[in-house]
């Protein structure tokens, strides 16, 4: 498992004293206004920074982080992605999972068939969806239903599917 999750995306400054916008890549985006540190990921290593304050701007955060007080210093840093401990995250309920922890799991049929490794989770309003990636390149969509996904072993890093009729045509 992954010990950082990642919670958003750097957009762009906000204001003059360095605060910056962050779109959330979490259901709860009031986690940032809880925690003390965040992580950004440079060259393969984790680098920390402290959280000043927080505040929401729905369907942005807004964060400031101590040291940081110009937009010309935060613009440095846009498009980054930011990272909490996965010990920071809120609690998940059964059944849940992080996202960090689903990209890149093996996924099986349930008749044996290897079909790939999950390469991205699109989120539609309705249902999550998993995008399945072969060995051979090509991908399908699977919706996030109890129709479809069997088992979830995060510790095995596996899932075992159920393809309904028709959904590879």
């Amino acid at each position: 498992m992954k010990n950082y999750l990642k919670a958003g995306t750097i957009t762009q400054p906000f204001g003059i004293k360095g605060d910056t916008k962050v779109y959330p890549h979490t259901d709860d985006p009031a986690i940032f206004k809880k925690i003390k540190k965040v992580f950004m990921e440079k060259n393969g290593s984790y680098e920390e920074y402290e959280v000043e304050s927080a505040r929401m701007a729905l369907p942005l955060v807004i964060l400031k982080f101590k040291g940081i007080d110009t937009p010309e210093e935060i613009r440095a840093f846009r498009q980054r992605d930011i990272y909490i401990l996965r010990e920071d995250a809120s609690p998940l309920e059964e059944g849940e999972y992080y996202f960090a922890d689903i990209i890149g799991m093996d996924v099986t049929d349930d008749t044996g068939v290897y079909r790939g490794r999950i390469t991205d989770i699109l989120q539609t309003g309705a249902n999550d969806v998993y995008e399945i990636t072969a060995e051979d390149g090509n991908s399908f969509l699977l919706p996030v239903i109890k129709d479809c996904i069997l088992n979830v072993d995060v510790a095995e890093n596996k899932m075992l599917i159920h393809i309904l009729e028709g959904l590879l045509d």
